[in-house]
């Protein structure tokens, strides 16, 4: 190799070096305050993040998925942001990837049915009844499976939803097998099983 070729191959090198050495990891991001940039993810803050150490203590995730149409996470959001304890979750995920984080994190929204599941259909829900519930779990809703609820969810939620739940887990310290679908903490539409493929790759992913 030529030196003017050898010196630019090592010149994009450190270039290289730099970018990745100044671009903070998912922990950091995920511990950070404020509206941060996310590797990946199209967020949209409707709460800015707190100081993490005086967030509320959660300790598991429930996924949810709304039964309204492709568009309607960013109702839901903006009619959670308004009223952040009301029926529904701290984060909204539209069909196209968009994640809305409507609720700041040291606050309780209302989901969930209290963890009432206690036939061990899905799980063992020795570990969960009354345990998993809104006073401890943080609720993600993935918009886009009406008027079909069986409809999975998009390939662009699932793509936001990997690394979604790696922030997740990074900023509260919640174990991977602390994230449920909402059908196996509480009795649910019996016509699907509400959140249980988007729980189940997420426990995947972390083995």
């Amino acid at each position: 190799m030529k030196f003017p070729l050898l010196l630019s191959a090592i010149c994009a090198l450190a270039l290289m070096a730099s970018a990745f050495a100044a671009d903070p990891s998912i922990e950091t991001i995920a511990r950070s305050s404020g509206t941060p940039d996310i590797p990946g993810l199209k967020m949209v803050w409707l709460a800015p993040w707190g100081d993490v150490e005086k967030a509320h203590p959660w300790a598991n995730i429930i996924v949810h998925r709304t039964e309204g149409p492709a568009g309607s996470a960013r109702g839901g959001a903006l009619a959670q942001s308004k009223n952040p304890t009301r029926r529904g979750v701290m984060i909204w995920v539209e069909t196209d990837g968009t994640v809305y984080w409507a609720v700041a994190d040291n606050l309780v929204p209302t989901h969930t049915d209290g963890g009432d599941r206690n036939d061990n259909k899905y799980i063992d829900n020795s570990k969960t009844y009354h345990r998993v519930n809104k006073d401890t779990s943080i609720g993600v809703e993935f918009a886009g499976n009406y008027p079909d609820v069986t409809r999975p969810a998009t390939d662009a939620q699932v793509a936001a939803w990997r690394i979604l739940v790696k922030v997740l887990c990074a900023r509260y310290r919640i174990p991977l097998d602390h994230v449920y679908a909402h059908n196996w903490i509480d009795f649910k539409d019996a016509r699907y099983c509400e959140g249980c493929a988007l729980a189940n790759m997420a426990r995947e992913w972390g083995e």
